[in-house]
């Protein structure tokens, strides 16, 4: 799939203003300071439409982008980010709980996951709720460039191995790396094959 047009159409914590109508939507959700904004400007092939930041913690709001006019892709605020206070995460936790178990048009939610890292509770946690609820999810493993093949491999497969101990099936997975655009054509590829299907 090719991406002709994305176009920023609205931000807002209210999953009940967002817009309206069937599109597909694909939202993107990980830690804070995962990539989540490099990663949506590599899809998009458009430098600035999410707002990279070097502050983790930055998106606060459930951010809509309308792409080659046919379905959305939503920059969702990032979890666990340590210095916000109590009420703060809180009032994070309900705006994606919200969009997540709330928005019929949501078609598939994007997990990202620092792939230098070793499996982290938090994200564990996280899939484990998405599990519960039945919510459709692929992992992206975000940051690939940063690691050498074989440290790459080991913990990619380190994350599977503990997945597979709660689930019987594994969840669709990518590997990306914004600055040498990894993974672009297959992600474009999986959101394209649920387009198709979705329309026939």
């Amino acid at each position: 799939m090719e991406i002709t047009s994305a176009q920023f159409v609205i931000s807002n914590t209210d999953v009940k203003k967002c817009p309206g109508g069937t599109a597909s939507e694909y939202a993107f959700i990980g830690r804070s300071n995962v990539g989540k904004s490099s990663l949506i400007n590599m899809l998009t092939n458009h430098k600035g439409l999410a707002m990279t930041s070097s502050t983790p913690g930055k998106t606060m709001l459930i951010n809509h982008f309308l792409i080659n006019k046919s379905w959305y892709l939503v920059d969702l605020p990032g979890y666990g980010y340590a210095r916000r206070g109590q009420k703060g995460k809180e009032q994070i936790r309900n705006i994606i709980e919200d969009y997540i178990l709330q928005r019929e048009q949501m078609t598939n939610l994007f997990v990202l996951i620092d792939s230098r890292h070793e499996p982290q509770r938090i994200d564990l946690d996280f899939i484990e709720w998405l599990g519960e609820n039945g919510v459709p999810f692929a992992i992206v493993f975000t940051k690939a460039d940063k690691l050498k093949g074989g440290r790459l491999k080991a913990n990619i497969q380190a994350y599977l191995k503990q997945l597979s101990e709660q689930w019987e099936e594994l969840p669709p997975y990518f590997i990306s790396s914004s600055e040498e655009r990894t993974g672009r054509e297959e992600i474009l590829s999986y959101i394209d094959s649920i387009n198709k299907t979705k329309s026939e």
